[in-house]
């Protein structure tokens, strides 16, 4: 089971180009290595992107 509060602030980050707390690079969707929650995000980044 996902949390949809990490889903949320995952994706927004990767949406806004911010950067990976572990890493201090930009974040990536490769950054995710938890299946379940790279299926979330990216489900997630579909749902709030206009014009998709």
């Amino acid at each position: 089971m996902v949390n949809q509060v990490v889903v949320r602030i995952a994706a927004e980050r990767i949406m806004a180009g911010g950067l990976n707390p572990k890493t201090n690079q930009i974040y990536v969707i490769d950054d995710i290595t938890n299946e379940d929650y790279r299926v979330a995000v990216e489900d997630y980044i579909l749902t709030a992107t206009e014009g998709v």
